[in-house]
């Protein structure tokens, strides 16, 4: 009776322990991906200091690919590596980024990909027409969550850091916005393509 139990409690903690590795190994990728997308290299926009990295395209795939909580441990998990001093960010930067001008796009991310993931809806691949309907939703969730959420938490921190009014800051940015947009066609397009695959 004893070895029974034995038997059955290592079964559940075995069990457990898959649970937690099907749970966690996604989220891991995907913070992976935005420091690789940090590091990658920056472009600088003329008129302000946050340069153009591939990293909203990365929230925008994890919060398409993802259920909303794994999605924002993803990015959850980026801010902490960065927050304890690892060089995850833009540049190699790390800890100073999240008191720095870029400070609010970086802590956009966080809800912007819990707003993509909890608005994109089930994907339906089951035909062209469907698969183009669900490629649609997916565009618009990801203009709005990593475009809209995102800008509008990075023009107010950026604004409030630096002094600049919050329409100059805008202006400055037009740039990163049409790179964003295209990025959310792209991600889209892939995310929809994927889960066609997955089915």
């Amino acid at each position: 009776m004893q070895t029974s139990h034995t038997t059955s409690s290592t079964a559940a903690t075995a069990s457990l322990g898959r649970r937690i590795v099907a749970a966690s190994w996604k989220p891991a990728l995907f913070a992976v991906l935005m420091w690789l997308s940090a590091a990658a290299g920056a472009i600088p926009i003329p008129g302000t200091p946050v340069p153009i990295t591939l990293q909203t395209f990365v929230v925008m795939l994890a919060g398409l690919m993802l259920p909303w909580r794994q999605a924002g441990s993803a990015v959850a998990a980026y801010l902490a590596a960065g927050a304890v001093g690892l060089p995850v960010f833009a540049g190699g930067a790390s800890t100073m980024a999240l008191v720095g001008p870029s400070a609010g796009f970086l802590f956009g991310f966080l809800p912007g990909v819990i707003v993509i993931a909890l608005l994109r809806g089930k994907a339906n691949t089951s035909s062209a027409s469907a698969a183009a309907l669900t490629a649609g939703r997916y565009l618009l969730t990801a203009l709005v969550g990593g475009v809209v959420v995102v800008y509008a938490l990075g023009f107010v921190i950026q604004s409030a850091l630096t002094g600049v009014p919050i329409a100059a800051v805008a202006l400055a940015s037009m740039g990163f916005v049409a790179g964003d947009a295209i990025k959310a066609v792209v991600a889209s397009l892939a995310a929809a393509g994927l889960s066609k695959l997955g089915r």
